[in-house]
């Protein structure tokens, strides 16, 4: 109650005081306040954000001091003029330009702030590059608008119709452009989800694979194996299964199926196998390379090589060279590779008619055996 009554005691002494020297006060008054907020909340606010990491804090403090104090600083000279009655107007036409001159400083520090914040946290990704524009472009849309619209009600412009007639405009570009901006939530959409960056090497749900190329707001660049650039829509890819090998981890494992005959010796395989892949250029020690005895297949102990190589563009090349050590070697080491082979058979009824020539017709008393290893007597 004390403190009630010797701010009271100070306003009327201010009230007492000639027209322009309380304007002074009252407007000194607004000022010193401002030069407190700054002192105070500069100390504040850093011991609380130096725990963040990032210039994102720091970036917006600094951006919206200066809009602080100057909103302080026009309340005081606002509260000055009203009280002392400087002003030729009236109040509210006095009230409704304050109003809109600090409407548009935070509309201007807010703008600033978005862009210096979208510098900030764009890094050397290229697919922050490319996106942080987009939030950077959404934002100053909003700030704009919303002022926009304060700025009509202070000087009391009935905004329902414009609502209205921006409403149907809105109907009307969508229906308009519903791929377009299908296509921009669906960049937004990825860039969140992080699915992929330019440089990853990835695989679609329609075959395609090769490396991303670019990212842009509506579409993605891919460049296959065969050196020809893809450009897919990123509603598409949002909406599709998609493998990117280059995450977690570049480094993706190769499986090369091998066939030997039955009888072979499973040790001295298991040797050729695992030299060859140490011999390859590109595959990894670490992991090591393994063999797996995987079935007994209908006409070969089917094994398969596992190794690794450091780039999933490397697979095919690795995989060609491996077929090719291990053919080789098979071939040295007479390790025989069994293929599905047909013998055929004809019984001397049905090799002859009632003269002796061949009936090509008949196929009566005809033995086929399927799947046997060795060199085929009758190819079928």
């Amino acid at each position: 109650m004390q403190s009630n009554g010797t701010l009271g005691t100070m306003w009327e002494g201010i009230e007492g005081l000639p027209d322009w020297q309380g304007f002074l006060v009252v407007v000194g008054g607004a000022v010193l306040t401002a030069a407190l907020l700054q002192i105070a909340g500069d100390r504040y606010l850093k011991r609380v954000t130096a725990r963040i990491p990032g210039e994102v804090d720091d970036v917006v403090l600094r951006g919206v001091h200066p809009a602080l104090y100057l909103t302080v600083a026009i309340g005081g000279v606002f509260v000055g003029v009203d009280l002392f009655d400087l002003a030729e107007t009236d109040a509210a036409t006095l009230e409704a330009a304050v109003l809109s001159l600090v409407t548009v400083i935070w509309l201007v520090t807010l703008v600033r702030v978005g862009r210096k914040v979208s510098n900030a946290v764009t890094d050397n990704r290229y697919l922050d590059r490319q996106v942080v524009p987009i939030f950077q472009n959404v934002w100053s849309a909003v700030v704009v608008g919303v002022a926009g619209f304060l700025l009509l009600t202070y000087w009391g412009i009935d905004v329902t119709p414009l609502l209205a007639s921006a409403g149907v405009a809105g109907i009307v570009v969508g229906l308009a452009a519903r791929d377009t901006i299908a296509n921009f939530f669906g960049s937004l959409a990825l860039y969140v989800d992080g699915t992929y960056k330019v440089g990853d090497y990835v695989v679609l749900d329609s075959g395609e694979r090769g490396r991303v190329e670019d990212i842009s707001v509506r579409s993605t660049v891919i460049r296959t194996r065969d050196d020809i650039l893809i450009t897919v829509p990123n509603a598409t890819l949002n909406n599709a299964a998609i493998v990117n090998e280059s995450t977690p981890r570049r480094k993706r494992r190769i499986r090369v199926p091998v066939g030997v005959a039955y009888g072979s010796d499973l040790d001295e395989v298991e040797e050729i196998l695992l030299d060859v892949a140490a011999s390859t250029e590109s595959v990894l020690d670490r992991p090591s390379p393994r063999v797996r005895f995987r079935q007994f297949g209908d006409s070969a102990l089917e094994h398969e090589l596992l190794c690794w190589v450091p780039n999933p563009a490397l697979r095919a090349r690795v995989t060609h060279h491996l077929n090719r050590g291990i053919y080789q070697r098979f071939q040295e080491a007479n390790v025989e590779i069994p293929f599905p082979q047909r013998d055929v058979r004809l019984s001397s009824a049905a090799a002859g008619g009632e003269d002796g020539t061949a009936s090509p017709a008949s196929t009566d008393g005809i033995q086929a055996n399927s799947d046997v290893p060795g060199d085929p007597r009758v190819d079928s």
